[in-house]
C-alpha cells in the first residue's frame, strides 16, 4: 500500500499528538482501584490529557461500544484524542479519532484501507520491530502514525511478559524511525526525568494513575513534569 495520502483531519489528528501529547493515559478497569472506566476517563480529562486509550479486554461488545461513545464523546469536551485498543469495529462504530494495535493484531495496511483518518499506533517490542517499521518509512510505504517502545520497565500490567527493554536502550531503538514515539511499561513518576533525558516525549501509563486516590492531580501532575523535563 502507498503511503497515506493525509487529510485535514488526520494532520490535525496527528497535530496534536506531536505537539500536545505528554502522558498518554491507558484505561484498564480492574486496575483502578474500584472505579470505573467511566469515573477513570472524566478525571485523567479534568486533569489534563490530550489523549486516551480504551484498553477492554472483558466487557461485551455492547457493553464496549457504550463506554466508547462515551469515551467520544467527552473527549471531544476536551479536544483530546481518543483511541481504542484493537477493536478496529468499535473503534469505527464510535467515531474515534484512532486505534493502538500490536504486532499479531490486524494489520495496519487493512486498518488504513477502512480508516484512512485514524491516528494508527503500533506496538513495538524490540529493535527488530523498530527498524522494520523505520524502513517502511524511509521506503515511503508507512501508514504508521507512532509506535509504542516497551515494555520498559517490568509490569505486571499485561500478561506474558518476560523481556524489559530498560531506559538505556531507548535512544537507540527510536533511532531506527523518525516516526513519534511513545513509551510504555512500569513507568513510575520518579523515571521521568530519566526517560526524558534520553528523549521519550510522550509516556503511556495504566497503574501509575489508575491506582492513586486523586487522578485528577496525578494526571496535571505528570503532564506538568514532562513537559518541564522536556523544555530544559
Amino acid at each position: 500500500m502507498d503511503k497515506i495520502i493525509e487529510s485535514e483531519l488526520y494532520k490535525q489528528r496527528l497535530g496534536i499528538l506531536t505537539n500536545e501529547v505528554t502522558v498518554y493515559p491507558v484505561s484498564c478497569e480492574k486496575l483502578c482501584a474500584g472505579r470505573t472506566d467511566y469515573e477513570w476517563l472524566d478525571a485523567v480529562l479534568a486533569g489534563g490529557a490530550k489523549i486516551v486509550q480504551l484498553r477492554d479486554k472483558v466487557s461485551g461488545d455492547r457493553q464496549l461500544l457504550e463506554k466508547a461513545k462515551y469515551f467520544r464523546k467527552k473527549t471531544k469536551d476536551y479536544g483530546a484524542l481518543f483511541l481504542v485498543n484493537d477493536r478496529v469495529d468499535i473503534g469505527l462504530l464510535a467515531d474515534a479519532d484512532g486505534i493502538h494495535v500490536g504486532q499479531d493484531d490486524m494489520p495496519v495496511e487493512e486498518i488504513r484501507r477502512i480508516a484512512p483518518d485514524w491516528i494508527i499506533g503500533l506496538s513495538c517490542n524490540s529493535v527488530e520491530d523498530v527498524q522494520k517499521l523505520g524502513d517502511a518509512v524511509d521506503a515511503g510505504k508507512s501508514v504508521v502514525s507512532y509506535y509504542n517502545i516497551g515494555p520498559i520497565y517490568e509490569t505486571k500490567t499485561k500478561e506474558g511478559l518476560q523481556t524489559f527493554l530498560g531506559p538505556s536502550q531507548i535512544k537507540k531503538i527510536s533511532s531506527c524511525c523518525s516516526l513519534p514515539f511513545t513509551v510504555m511499561g512500569g513507568i513510575k513518576f520518579g523515571n521521568i526525568e530519566e526517560l526524558t533525558a534520553v528523549g521519550a516525549r510522550r509516556i503511556a501509563v495504566v497503574t501509575a494513575i489508575s491506582s492513586v486516590d486523586d487522578m485528577i492531580a496525578e494526571t496535571a501532575s505528570w503532564i506538568m513534569k514532562i513537559s518541564d523535563n522536556v523544555s530544559e
